[in-house]
């Protein structure tokens, strides 16, 4: 996938430029594609990594890390960019929720499609042993020093933080099976193969081990 950087904009410093930069930087850390302008709508792609993505809503915007996602090799190139003559900018700050929005979601996508547990389970537990540990905090106060335990806030608190707990690993549970259910029944499967390079005739077995290996 080549991917265009419009290096020189002619737009406004102050609305348009500076604010893409900071949105480009921020794209760039949460998915880890890096790229200078992931909004350049000037891009080529190979029609194999198109037919692999799939879009939803406005994720139109992180083609590039979805691509990559897949086993794409993204180059980004210099291109030219002109000011506008007609018209006006149709962003603004409902769009830019929305971007962020879809961002969250296309940064659980690429790290957690496959294994929701590592999401929720984590967060789970995180939440379960705090919850515990004030727990068993104020049993030691109760069983031990004779403490009343019964109008304390932290009581309460512990009690929120082990509900929660249990319920984002119970979340994690059914995304597992709800993943399973997606992948299972259709033979879908969890990876993408490349096909191998064509092998030439005249070749040898030795070179065409070699060309498969490549």
């Amino acid at each position: 996938m080549i991917s265009g950087w419009r290096r020189h904009r002619q737009d406004n410093a102050l609305t348009r430029t500076l604010p893409s930069r900071a949105a480009n930087w921020l794209v760039s850390a949460v998915t880890g594609v890096r790229l200078h302008d992931y909004g350049c709508a000037l891009k080529a792609y190979r029609r194999q990594i198109i037919a692999d993505i799939r879009l939803y809503g406005e994720q139109h915007r992180f083609i590039p890390a979805l691509a990559a996602d897949v086993g794409g090799r993204i180059l980004e190139v210099e291109v030219n960019h002109r000011s506008r003559t007609l018209g006006t900018s149709k962003y603004g700050i409902d769009r830019t929720a929305r971007v962020i929005v879809d961002l969250f979601w296309v940064s659980f996508l690429l790290r957690f499609l496959h294994r929701p547990m590592h999401a929720f389970g984590g967060l789970g537990l995180a939440f379960g042993l705090v919850g515990g540990a004030i727990l068993a905090y104020l049993a030691f106060e109760k069983l031990v020093l004779g403490h009343d335990i019964g109008g304390r806030p932290l009581l309460f608190l512990g009690m929120l933080l082990t509900i929660v707990g249990v319920q984002f690993v119970a979340t994690g549970v059914i995304g597992e099976l709800l993943t399973r259910v997606y992948h299972e029944p259709e033979g879908r499967r969890q990876y993408l193969l490349r096909p191998p390079p064509a092998l030439s005739e005249n070749a040898s077995p030795s070179n065409r081990d070699v060309q498969s290996l490549g």
